[in-house]
């Protein structure tokens, strides 16, 4: 809610679109008063936090969707004949 206030903002379109269309930022009435703080240095800043948060927000893929196929069958494979050169051993 804003009251009777002027605000600074800072609409930044979104680096991934399947997440969020844009990223709005309000800017606090001292960020331009210190000594050589330049409304590119806030609008890079702000590019920046967006990324990132984008970047945090994407689901990575579960380990075994990214082991191929043939990586499962040699795997299989490797454990099976651990198996059978166990009972060998044993006997």
């Amino acid at each position: 809610m804003v009251k009777g206030t002027s605000r600074r903002v800072i609409v930044v379109d979104s680096p991934d679109p399947k997440l969020f269309e844009q990223a709005i930022f309000i800017v606090k009435n001292e960020a331009f008063a210190k000594e050589g703080v330049t409304s590119q240095q806030v609008l890079g800043e702000a590019c920046r936090i967006a990324q990132g948060y984008a970047a945090r927000q994407t689901a990575r893929t579960p380990v075994w969707k990214r082991v191929p196929w043939w990586g499962w069958v040699a795997a299989g494979a490797a454990l099976a004949a651990a198996a059978i050169a166990m009972v060998i051993w044993l006997m």
